[in-house]
Order: structure tokens, then C-alpha cells, then sequence
């Protein structure tokens, strides 16, 4: 690694650390109730919805209420979105006059983007309009990020309540997780971006002269739209000479802060957060991929200061910054290296030398290896599908890290929420484990871990390697799930792996090139996203409500202390060998065999 590298790994560290702290304070006293600055204006809006909504914010719910509420705001979401695709051609703001989306695509989609994940298997330019594009994308954005919340926040009651029934107020804490962060956060990054060149517009797509005419062949359509064939069956080409070319715009700006900020990942444009009117400056790339785990990464200092020891934050955050970092400085220098494959002559000719330059291939030149490499690794860690280079072109080892820190859960950080509610279920079965050690009844935060707990995180933890392993199985195994994957072999298994592990996890990137597009891939991995959203919030909840209804535990001589190094390095453990035992061998299927046929070819 060079020291520019280094540079910009530390530079993003210490920015990311640095603002935990204050983000954290805001929000718990946001979820506290208590002044935050913003309450003069968005406290009367705040008693607006809930006069609108006929919400009494005052009643406070049992866990099963706050459940139900989540499903059903969730499964509005859904029917919402999915209407609005299929209507779209219909509808105003749609100055390309895009049809409507087909029925298995936009159930994925309107899926995808309910259930926090943001997978996109079709290219947004040409496929949504703007109107879909806001009032459905956009809005989910927002509101599934805030479920997430708004679940955390109920989780963390639990473990500061003692003898109650209820966890608080689920449209309460969607509202305030909108209204107090989001949307303030969003609104100053967009306004951001929009400065650095992002693109912000309703007027319909550009065109713009080429410099030179471009000539090119292509497959000949009859009149119904389908390639027409010679006598042997083969296509009929004609030369196309093109003049012109098409720039897609729209309201980009608005949504990619919230995409980035939210964990969402979806990216207004098809190659995402590498397009340059999404993404055009390494200013830009920066702040996007400080966004993407901002929120995460200050929840852990939110958690501290509502259970009344900022200590518990600070150990969650060092566990999950200590994979981060570790993981960073693998990933960097294997696609510093570059492919050995690839490998030139010394200039004596008497020896190999790594590939020129690195491996550069789907990484955009403005950003480098570097910021490549380290928004694959901050993408994955938490709950956010952007990429900004196509992690198909990464070297073998290169592309499994990704992988690996996805099936791990989501728990580095994860979705804003998600991730650290996931931890917190590592934690609770880290205590419990310590507890048989000794044995002694295990306790978290003064409450103590008993079966029912137990059997709720054991859900939490199983149901997405489960849905991964499961989906990938069913895909492999059938000609409908091959007939999408066109790299044979270990790469082709990696792709399909790579897609249940997105979708199994609630992340949404892509590793490329498998054709997912297809009823089957669209169904599947819907279901997918559908199992691995809310068989993990519901347990969540439920171990919210158990833990409220407790009394507090004394702290005695036989108590962990889960502040401090030790408990640190076990929680890391748990999730290390969670991830390794349940994944290591559907990985030597696919990206180390790729690794070690890399090394033969050369």
C-alpha cells in the first residue's frame, strides 16, 4: 500500500469516529423526547401528522402492537410501490414516457426498497419514471430506514424499562427518526451534492452531439420488436452510425442522499454510485461514503447514553471499527496487487512483477483503487447496495471480503438500526455463552438472558444464512437458476452466492453479471428480502418486550462487565466464527477455487 492509501483509510476513520459522538447525542435525546434545537420548527409538523394520522403519540404500545403496526406500514409500502411501477406509464413526471414495470419486477422492487435492501435488478434510467423515482423509491428510502430505527430504539427500552408490557410508541419513533434526522441530514447532503455537480431536474433526458460518429453494428428488429433471423438461424446485422447520444438526468441528488444516508444503496441511475452525474468528484465520493455508515456508527453512541452508560456504545462501536478496519487493509492491497495472471517481465526479463497499476478493471479512474476497494468494504459492512466499481472485476479474494462481511449478518455497522439491533443480538448470545462458562445465569445490561431471549436471537442469526445458503442451493440446482448465469464455473457460483448474500442480508449490491432480471431471480429474491427483513425484526421486538417486563440485576462480583477489552474480543469472536463455520465452505466453492485457478493460470 502507498502512503496516499493509507492517507485517505485514515482521513475516513478518524472523520467517521469524530462525528459519532455529537450525531448520537442528537438522536438519543431526539428519541428521548428532549429538546434538540429543531423542536420550534418541526414540533408543530410533528403534531400535525399525528392529528392527521389520528396517532395519540401519548400511548405507548405492547410489542406485538408495535409489530403489527411495522408489518402494516411495511406492507403499505409495498402495495404502494408496487402500484406505482405498474402505473407509471399513466402517471405525470414521466417525460420519457417509460411504460410500466412488469409484474415480477416490480414486486422485487417495491420489495427491495420496503424492506431496506434497495437490490435493483433493472437500470433505473430506463425503467423508472421521475415520478416513481420520488414518490415511490425516494419516500421507502426514508421511511424503511426509519422502521429500522424506530426498531432499535424499542430494543434498547426494553433493556432501560423494568416491570412493563410496552416499548414505546412505533409511529412515534418513525416519525421522529423522519422528520428530526433524516430529513434534516438528507437536505444538507443533497444541497451538497448538488454543489459538486449531482445532478437535480425535472426536464426530460439531453441530447448531446458526438465530437465523432460512432459506427457499430447491432441485431436487426422486425415488426414486432424481435431480432430477425437468416436461413442458418443466425441474426441479421445492420450498421448503425450514431450521432447523438442520450444523457439520462432527474431529481438525482434528493435521492442519493438519502439512499447513502439511510444504508438504502440504490442507485438513481443503472451503474449506480459510478456514474458521473451521481457521483462526479472525489469530494462527492467522500462525503457519500462518510454518509453510509454515519448514522450506524453514531447509533452506537445513541444506544450508550439511553441505557445510561456511554461505555456499552463505545465497546459495540470498537468491535464493529475493528473488523472494518482489519478487512480495509486486506481488501486494499489485494487489488493493489492485481491479478498475478496478468503479471509483466522485469526489466531484466529474469523475473515476474505484479500487474502494472493494479487491478483497474470496473474501477472508475476519478476514484482509484483505493476509494474503490474502501467503498466496496463500506458498502457491505453496512446495509447499503451503492458501489461505485463493479465488484465482479475485483481479484477473487478481493470480491469474497465483500461477500464474507455480508453473510456475516449486517452487523458491521449494517443498516442504520438493523446492523447495531443484529449486534446487540450477537452481544445477548456472547453473554450467554460466557454465562455457561462459568456457570452462571447470563446477564446483559441488568437483565438476565434466559431461554426465551436465547431462542429469539438463535432466529435472528440462523433465518439469513438459512435464506442465503437455501436460496443459492435452489438456484444452482435448477436450469432455470443457470440459464441467468453466463461465467461457467467457481465465478458463476460466486455470482449467484453474492446475490442470495445481498439479498439474504438486506444489503442490495450486486456482484454482476448474473442476469437477475428474470421471474425467477425477481420471486426468489424477493422472498429472500422478505424472510431476512422481518423474521429478524419481529424476535428483535419480541426480545424488546421480554426484557421490559424484567426487573433490573444488581451488579455483583459474577457479573461481565461488557464494556471492556475482553468482552470486546469475545463479542468479535462470536461473530467471526458465526460467519466462518456457517460460510467457509460455500466460499471454497466459489471465490477461493476462482483464487486458486488464478494462481495456476499464471
Amino acid at each position: 500500500m502507498t502512503s496516499n492509501s493509507y492517507f485517505q483509510i485514515i482521513v475516513y476513520i478518524v472523520t467517521l469516529l469524530a462525528l459519532a459522538k455529537p450525531l448520537g447525542w442528537y438522536m438519543a435525546r431526539v428519541y428521548e423526547g428532549e429538546s434538540v434545537g429543531l423542536n420550534r420548527l418541526l414540533a408543530p409538523l410533528e403534531a400535525l401528522l399525528y392529528r392527521l394520522s389520528g396517532v395519540n403519540p401519548k400511548e405507548e404500545m405492547r410489542w406485538t402492537d408495535y409489530a403489527v403496526s411495522f408489518l402494516i406500514f411495511n406492507l403499505l409500502g409495498v402495495l404502494a410501490v408496487f402500484a406505482l411501477q405498474r402505473l407509471q406509464a399513466y402517471l405525470p413526471f414521466n417525460p420519457q414516457g417509460l411504460p410500466g414495470v412488469s409484474s415480477d419486477s416490480a414486486f422485487n422492487t417495491a420489495v427491495s426498497f420496503a424492506t431496506n435492501t434497495n437490490w435493483q435488478g433493472y437500470s433505473g434510467e430506463v425503467t423508472m419514471s421521475y415520478l416513481t423515482q420520488m414518490l415511490g423509491l425516494t419516500v421507502q428510502n426514508f421511511v424503511s430506514a426509519a422502521a429500522g430505527m424506530a426498531t432499535l430504539v424499542a430494543l434498547i427500552r426494553g433493556f432501560t424499562r423494568r416491570n412493563t408490557d410496552t416499548i414505546g410508541n412505533f409511529w412515534v419513533d418513525l416519525t421522529r427518526s423522519t422528520l428530526y434526522i433524516l430529513m434534516p441530514l438528507s437536505l444538507i447532503l443533497a444541497l451538497v451534492l448538488v454543489g459538486q455537480g449531482v445532478v437535480q431536474t425535472f426536464s426530460p433526458y439531453r441530447s448531446v452531439p458526438l465530437i465523432e460518429t460512432v459506427s457499430y453494428e447491432q441485431p436487426k428488429l422486425g415488426a414486432d420488436g424481435v431480432a430477425l433471423q437468416d436461413a442458418a438461424g443466425k441474426p441479421i446485422m445492420e450498421s448503425v452510425e450514431a450521432k447523438v447520444q442520450v444523457i439520462a438526468v432527474g431529481p438525482a441528488a434528493s435521492q442519493i442522499a438519502i439512499k447513502q444516508l439511510g444504508t438504502n444503496g440504490g442507485g438513481f441511475f443503472n451503474v449506480n454510485s459510478a456514474h458521473p452525474l451521481e457521483n462526479p468528484t472525489p469530494l462527492s465520493n467522500f462525503l457519500e461514503m462518510l454518509s453510509i455508515l454515519l448514522i450506524p456508527s453514531a447509533l452506537c453512541y445513541t444506544f450508550g447514553m439511553m441505557v445510561g452508560d456511554t461505555r456499552q456504545g463505545w465497546a459495540i462501536l470498537a468491535a464493529m471499527t475493528l473488523i472494518l478496519v482489519a478487512l480495509i487493509f486486506v481488501e486494499v492491497p489485494l487489488e493493489q496487487i492485481g491479478n498475478p495472471a496478468l503479471a509483466s517481465l522485469s526489466v531484466d526479463q529474469s523475473a515476474t512483477v505484479s500487474q502494472s497499476g493494479g487491478n483497474m478493471e470496473g474501477k472508475e479512474t476519478r476514484f482509484g483503487i483505493t476509494n474503490s476497494a474502501l467503498w466496496a468494504i463500506v458498502t457491505t459492512a453496512a446495509s447499503n447496495g451503492s458501489v461505485n466499481a463493479m465488484h465482479d472485476s475485483f481479484t477473487p479474494i478481493g470480491g469474497m471480503i465483500p461477500m464474507w462481511l455480508m453473510q456475516l449478518g449486517e452487523v458491521i455497522f449494517g443498516g442504520v438500526g438493523s446492523g447495531l439491533y443484529g449486534m446487540l443480538m450477537f452481544a445477548i448470545v456472547a453473554v450467554f455463552v460466557s454465562g455457561l462458562m462459568i456457570g452462571r445465569t447470563p446477564e446483559y445490561l441488568g437483565k438476565k438472558i434466559e431461554a426465551y431471549e436465547m431462542k429469539m436471537a438463535a432466529i435472528t442469526i440462523l433465518i439469513p444464512p438459512l435464506v442465503v445458503l437455501g436460496g443459492t442451493a435452489l438456484a444452482v440446482m435448477i436450469d432455470v437458476g443457470n440459464a441467468s448465469v453466463f461465467n461457467p464455473g467457481a465465478h458463476g457460483f460466486s455470482e449467484v452466492l453474492y446475490a442470495f448474500s445481498s439479498a439474504g442480508n438486506n444489503n442490495g449490491s450486486a456482484f454482476g453479471g448474473l442476469s437477475a432480471n428474470t421471474p425467477f431471480y425477481n420471486s426468489l429474491l424477493g422472498l429472500a428480502m422478505l424472510f431476512s427483513r422481518y423474521w429478524l425484526a419481529i424476535p428483535v421486538l419480541a426480545i424488546a418486550g421480554s426484557l421490559a417486563n424484567k426487573k433490573i440485576v444488581p451488579v455483583s462480583l459474577g457479573t461481565l462487565p461488557t464494556h471492556t477489552p475482553l468482552f470486546v474480543a469475545l463479542l468479535i469472536g462470536t461473530v467471526l466464527m458465526v460467519g466462518a463455520l456457517t460460510f467457509v465452505p460455500a466460499l471454497a466453492l466459489g471465490p477461493v477455487v476462482e483464487h486458486l485457478q488464478m494462481i495456476g493460470a499464471k
